[in-house]
C-alpha cells in the first residue's frame, strides 16, 4: 500500500470511529509503529488530525482566525445560540466567553432581559452596547488578537472577584475521552478560571467542534454541566457525552 493510500485509510477510520491508535494501525496495515507515527506526524502537520498519546483524534477546524470562523456553520451556530439563550433568566450574572457562537448568543437576548454580563471579549462587550437592560463588565488584560479576548495575570485577577450564575464557555473541540480543548494555552487557563467562578457552565457546540480536539486541554467533561448542540448531532456522540454525566440539549 502506498503511503498516500495508507494516510487516506487512517483519515477514513478516524472519521468513522472518532479516534485511532498507533498500535492498531500498525497491525492493520502491517507496518511498524514508527511508520504509523510518521504518517500521523505528517497528517498533523497538514492540520488533518490532532496527535495524542498512543494515536490521534480528529482535528478541530474551529482554531482558524476569528474572521475565518465567522463563516463556519453559521446556521447551526444561530440555532444553538438561540437554544442557549433560553437558559438565561433576568437578574443573573452571566459570564460570556469570546467566540463566534457566543456572538450569536448575545444577538438572541431579548430587549427586556435584565442581567449583568461579565466578559473578557471586547467584541462581546461592544455587541451589547445598544442593549437597553444589560450591564456589561469588561475584564482587562493583554489582548490575544487571534480570538479577540484578554488573557494574562490581570485577567485572572479580575475573574477571581466574580460570583456568576452561569458561564457560556467557548471551546474548539468536545470529545468524550479528550474532553474540552482549545487552540491556545493561556485561553485554556482563562476558561478554567471562569468555570470555577460560575454555578453552572454551558458549552454551545457547533458541528465542527463535535468529536474533535485541539492541542490544549481546558478540562474533562466533568468541568461542565450542559452542552447545547444542533438537532442533527450524531447520536453515538451524544450518548457518549451523556454517559459522562453531562446534560445534552438539542436546538
Amino acid at each position: 500500500m502506498l503511503t498516500s493510500q495508507r494516510k487516506q485509510r487512517i483519515l477514513e477510520q478516524l472519521l468513522k470511529e472518532g479516534q485511532v491508535l498507533s498500535k492498531d494501525l500498525s497491525v492493520r496495515f502491517e507496518v511498524s509503529e514508527d511508520t504509523v507515527r510518521r504518517d500521523l506526524r505528517e497528517l498533523a502537520a497538514e492540520g488533518r488530525l490532532q496527535r495524542v498519546h498512543g494515536g490521534a483524534l480528529p482535528s478541530s477546524s474551529a482554531t482558524a482566525t476569528f474572521s475565518e470562523r465567522k463563516s463556519l456553520k453559521t446556521d447551526a451556530k444561530r440555532k444553538v445560540a438561540q437554544k442557549g439563550a433560553e437558559l438565561i433568566s433576568s437578574g443573573q450574572v452571566v459570564i460570556i466567553d469570546g467566540g463566534t457562537t457566543t456572538s450569536e448568543l448575545i444577538a438572541c437576548l431579548p430587549d427586556d432581559l435584565r442581567i449583568t454580563v461579565v466578559t473578557h471579549s471586547p467584541s462581546i462587550a461592544l455587541g451589547l452596547i445598544e442593549h437597553p437592560s444589560i450591564e456589561v463588565i469588561l475584564i482587562g488584560g493583554r489582548l490575544f488578537k487571534h480570538s479577540v479576548v484578554t488573557v494574562g495575570a490581570a485577567t485572572i485577577e479580575g475573574i477571581g472577584k466574580i460570583q456568576a450564575d452561569i458561564f457560556f464557555m467557548g471551546v474548539t473541540g468536545v470529545h468524550a475521552e479528550a474532553g474540552l480543548t482549545t487552540g491556545d494555552y493561556e485561553e485554556a487557563c482563562i476558561k478554567r478560571a471562569f468555570s470555577g467562578r460560575a454555578a453552572e457552565t454551558v458549552v454551545l457546540v457547533s458541528p465542527e467542534k463535535i468529536n474533535a480536539a485541539s492541542p490544549f486541554v481546558i478540562g474533562d467533561l466533568g468541568l461542565i454541566d450542559t452542552i447545547v448542540v444542533d438537532s442533527g448531532a450524531d447520536e453515538n456522540w451524544v450518548r457518549s457525552i451523556e454517559e459522562k454525566g453531562v446534560t445534552v440539549m438539542k436546538a
